[in-house]
C-alpha cells in the first residue's frame, strides 16, 4: 500500500512538471517570435529605399528616376572625359615647347590638349604626370556635383511638380568595370497630395574606367622600365636612315636631311600602327607580325592601339651635317699616299637625337582611354628612365646669369635695318635673347647677355645667311651684325659645254660654312655674297674590276715581360685581305675654283653654270685614282646669266 501510494504521488509530481515545461516552451517561443520580428522591422527601414525603390510614391517615381539617370549620366560623362584626357578632367598647367625641345605639356589631337603622361620638356628635363585613381575619382566628384545643377526639371515642374533640392557632396569609387556613385544630397517632391524627401542616393554606373586606366599604367610601367618604345624607334632609325656601314665603291654619298626626316617620319607612322599588347583582339598574318606583339606582364582583353602623326611635333637632328642639311660620305682609298689599298670603300657614321609623340590608346564598345608618351632616342640609344616627378623649368646655367647689357644692331649689306632673332652661343651652351625690332629707322635689341670672353651673337632672318659675330661680353658696346641676303638661282652642270651624263657633288665653302649639292637630283641652289672655293667631283659609270689580294704585313711590336719595359721589340706579322670588288662609278670630270660672288651679280642673274674639265672614264684604279687627285689642280669656269 504504502508503495503504491508513493507511485501515485510520483505520478502526480511529474505531471505538474510536465505542465510547466510545455509553459515555459510556450513562452520561449514567444520571445523568439517577437525578435524576430523586431529584427524585420528594423531591416524594413534600414533597407526599404533598395527594397521597396526609396518607398517613393508611384506619382513621384517619374521624377526621382530622372533623378537618378541625371546622376549616371554625368558619371558617365565624367567617365568619358577621364578616359579621352588621360585620366584628367581638370585642366593643369601647360608648358609650351621649345625650338630646341618641340614637346609642350600636352599633345594636340582633335582639337583638345591631352597631358603627357611622359615627356621632354622644352628645357630638355624629363618630366611625368601620370594621375593617381584617387585624383580621378575626386575629379569625376567634382564634376558630377557640378553637373547635377543643371539637372533640368522644368518639365516636371510645369506639370505642377514641387521640387527643392539642396546642395550636396558626391563621392565616387572607380572600380574595375563600374563606378559606384554615393550623392549625400537633400531632395523633396510634391504632387497632388503626396510628398516624399530623400538624402542618400546611390548608382552604379557600368564603366570600364577602371580596367582601363589599370592597363594603362602597366603599359607604361613597361614602357618605362624595358623602353620598348624606344627600342622599336632604333629599329626604325636604322632601317630607314643612315646611322653606321660602309658601301664598297669609289663614290660620295649624299644624304638630304628632309629627305631622311620624311622617311624617318613615315616609317614611325607605319611602324607604330604596327605595334600590339599580347591580347585576343588582333590576328597574325605571319611569324614575322610577333615582332610587333608586346607582352606587358598582364592579361588584356581589350583593344590597345598606338598612333604616331607626321603632323605632331618632332625632332630629328643629325651630326656630322652640314648647314644646309645635306649628311655626307666621301670615299676611302683614292686620296693621295693610299693607292696601297688597292681598293676602296665609303664609311659612314651618323648620330641621331630623335624624339616623337606616341598615343596609346585602350577601348573597348564606345569607351576609350587614351594617354600619351614621348619616345625619345639620345645618341643613337634610348634614353634613360628617371624616377623623377614634376621637375622644375630650368636654363642652362649660363643662360641663368645675364650681367652685361649690349645692344644688338641688325642690317642687309645696304644697311637698312631688318628683324632679326639673336641668340647667343658660349661654348657649346646656346641662350635665346630675343628679337631686334625697328624703331626710328634702326633695327635693336637692348638686352642682358651673360659674361663670355670668346662668345658668338647669332643673328638669323627668313630669307637671310645666318650670321655669327664674335664678341666679348666682358664689356658692354653696341654690336652691329650686316647679314647677307640668299639668292636662288637655277644650277647647270656642262662638261664642255654640254650637260654632263652622270652626277655631281659641288661643295661651296665661304668661312669655314660648307654647301653641299648633289646634281642633278638638286638643280637649284641658295647663294649669298662672298668668297667661296668651289668644288666639282664628276661621277661617270664605269667597270673597274680589282681582284682580291692577300699580303702580309709585318710591324715591331715590343716584347712581353720585362724586355718590353725596356723597350726591346719583336716583329709580328699578319696576313692584310683585300676582298674583290667591281667599281661601277667612278671620277670621270670636275675641278675647283677660289672665287668672289657680288651680290650685284646675284641679284640680277636666275641661273649659275659650272663648266667642268672632263678627265675621260677611268679604266683601272690607277686612272680612278689620278683622276680623284688631279681634281684640286683643275680650274672651273663659273658664269652667271
Amino acid at each position: 500500500m504504502k508503495n503504491s501510494r508513493l507511485k501515485n504521488k510520483k505520478r502526480q509530481v511529474n505531471k505538474k512538471n510536465t505542465g510547466y515545461n510545455r509553459k515555459r516552451g510556450q513562452i520561449t517561443i514567444f520571445v523568439i517570435i517577437a525578435i524576430i520580428v523586431v529584427a524585420v522591422i528594423v531591416l524594413f527601414f534600414l533597407f526599404r529605399s533598395r527594397i521597396f525603390g526609396n518607398g517613393v510614391p508611384s506619382e513621384l517615381a517619374p521624377v526621382y528616376s530622372y533623378y537618378l539617370s541625371c546622376i549616371q549620366d554625368q558619371t558617365s560623362n565624367g567617365a568619358k572625359i577621364l578616359g579621352e584626357k588621360g585620366g584628367r578632367i581638370g585642366e593643369i598647367d601647360f608648358s609650351p615647347g621649345t625650338s630646341y625641345m618641340p614637346f609642350s605639356s600636352h599633345l594636340g589631337f582633335l582639337g583638345q590638349g591631352i597631358p603627357y603622361w611622359y615627356y621632354v620638356a622644352g628645357n630638355g628635363l624629363p618630366k611625368e604626370q601620370i594621375p593617381s585613381k584617387e585624383k580621378m575619382q575626386s575629379d569625376l566628384n567634382n564634376f558630377v556635383k557640378e553637373g547635377l545643377v543643371n539637372c533640368d526639371f522644368s518639365e516636371f515642374e510645369s506639370k505642377g511638380f514641387l521640387i527643392n533640392i539642396s546642395s550636396g557632396e558626391v563621392k565616387t569609387e572607380i572600380k574595375e568595370s563600374n563606378i559606384n556613385v554615393n550623392v549625400n544630397q537633400d531632395i523633396s517632391i510634391s504632387f497632388g497630395g503626396k510628398t516624399w524627401s530623400g538624402k542618400t542616393h546611390t548608382v552604379s554606373v557600368n564603366s570600364n574606367l577602371g580596367n582601363f586606366y589599370d592597363l594603362a599604367t602597366q603599359i607604361y610601367k613597361n614602357e618605362k622600365e624595358q623602353m620598348f618604345l624606344e627600342n622599336y624607334g632604333i629599329d626604325i632609325l636604322r632601317l630607314y636612315a643612315p646611322v653606321d656601314g660602309s658601301d664598297i665603291g669609289c663614290t660620295t654619298k649624299i644624304w638630304n636631311i628632309n629627305d631622311v626626316r620624311n622617311n624617318l617620319t613615315r616609317a614611325i607612322e607605319a611602324n607604330t600602327a604596327a605595334i600590339k599588347v599580347k591580347g585576343n583582339y588582333y590576328k597574325l598574318n605571319n611569324a614575322d607580325d610577333k615582332y610587333f606583339v608586346r607582352d606587358v606582364g598582364v592579361k588584356n582583353n581589350f583593344n590597345v592601339n598606338f598612333m604616331y602623326s607626321g603632323y605632331w611635333p618632332t625632332k630629328i637632328e643629325v651630326w656630322p651635317s652640314s648647314d644646309d642639311g645635306i649628311l655626307r660620305a666621301d670615299p676611302v682609298g683614292l686620296n693621295e699616299g693610299m693607292g696601297v689599298l688597292g681598293f676602296c670603300y665609303t664609311p659612314y657614321h651618323f648620330v641621331y637625337d630623335m624624339g616623337y609623340p606616341v598615343l596609346i590608346q585602350i577601348y573597348s564598345g564606345n569607351e576609350m582611354f587614351e594617354f600619351p608618351v614621348v619616345v625619345y632616342i639620345d645618341k643613337n640609344q634610348p634614353r634613360k628612365s628617371l624616377n623623377v616627378t614634376g621637375l622644375p623649368d630650368v636654363v642652362p646655367e649660363l643662360c641663368q646669369y645675364k650681367n652685361t647689357h649690349l645692344g644688338v644692331h641688325t642690317y642687309d649689306v645696304y644697311l637698312n635695318p631688318i628683324n632679326a632673332s639673336i641668340g647667343f652661343k658660349c661654348f657649346d651652351t646656346m641662350c635665346d635673347i630675343g628679337s631686334t625690332q625697328i624703331k626710328n629707322g634702326d633695327s635693336i635689341l637692348s638686352a642682358d647677355f651673360p659674361q663670355c670672353a670668346n662668345g658668338f651673337i647669332v643673328a638669323s632672318a627668313e630669307g637671310y645667311e645666318t650670321t655669327r659675330a664674335m664678341v666679348s661680353t666682358i664689356n658692354s658696346s653696341d654690336v652691329n651684325i650686316i647679314l647677307a641676303k640668299k639668292y636662288k638661282l637655277n644650277l647647270n652642270v656642262e662638261e664642255s659645254g654640254s650637260d654632263i651624263s652622270g652626277n655631281a657633288i659641288i661643295t661651296l665653302t665661304k668661312n669655314n660654312q660648307t654647301t653641299t649639292i648633289s646634281y642633278p637630283m638638286q638643280k637649284d641652289i641658295e647663294i649669298t655674297e662672298g668668297a667661296y672655293q668651289v668644288k666639282v667631283y664628276v661621277y661617270s659609270n664605269s667597270s673597274i674590276h680589282l681582284q682580291a689580294s692577300s699580303n702580309q704585313k709585318c710591324v715591331q711590336v715590343p716584347v712581353s715581360g720585362l724586355g718590353g719595359y725596356f723597350g726591346a721589340t719583336e716583329e709580328k706579322c699578319f696576313n692584310l685581305d683585300i676582298p674583290s670588288q667591281d667599281v661601277t662609278s667612278g671620277v670621270s670630270g670636275g675641278g675647283m675654283q677660289n672665287t668672289y660672288f657680288p651680290e650685284s651679280q646675284l641679284a640680277e642673274s636666275k641661273n649659275m653654270t659650272i663648266n667642268v674639265v672632263g678627265f675621260g672614264v677611268p679604266k683601272s684604279v690607277e686612272q680612278l685614282q689620278n683622276n680623284y687627285n688631279i681634281v684640286d689642280n683643275t680650274n672651273l669656269d663659273i658664269s652667271f646669266e
